[in-house]
């Protein structure tokens, strides 16, 4: 006589719903100095390549929300060249007189000089344009 063996099944299986905070709790544990992914992916009840798309949505999210920091450096007041065509004696031009230089240092000797004034998205273009090159 042989037994053989029945399963009764008694609810229907549905697929578990991630909140935000759940995902980030969970990659940051595995994100940890000596964590084991596989380790938390089995605490937590879920495959290890779920955690691992996780991580990898979360740290793409991240890195574009990040903008790159570089260093600034405050040098001394430099006046600024006079221009001999016409005195600064309308208001705007004293203003931007008053607003000061931003120097941009982009390495390998390459040097931006604006004045506060400049129009800020005017700037990125030319930025990203030498960036680039």
């Amino acid at each position: 006589m042989t037994i053989s063996r029945a399963e009764v099944i008694t609810s229907v299986e549905r697929r578990r719903r991630w909140s935000q905070v759940e995902k980030e709790r969970l990659v940051a544990a595995s994100l940890e100095p000596g964590a084991c992914v596989s380790e938390v992916a089995r605490m937590a009840g879920l495959h290890v390549s779920q955690l691992f798309r996780w991580r990898k949505e979360l740290c793409k999210h991240a890195e574009a929300s990040i903008a790159p920091f570089v260093p600034v450096e405050i040098g001394p007041s430099v006046p600024p060249r006079e221009v001999a065509e016409a005195p600064l004696t309308t208001t705007a031009a004293r203003r931007r007189k008053s607003l000061g230089i931003i120097e941009i240092d982009l390495g390998s000797g390459h040097r931006i000089r604006v004045d506060g004034d400049v129009d800020g998205d005017a700037l990125r273009r030319v930025l990203d344009a030498l960036v680039r090159r």
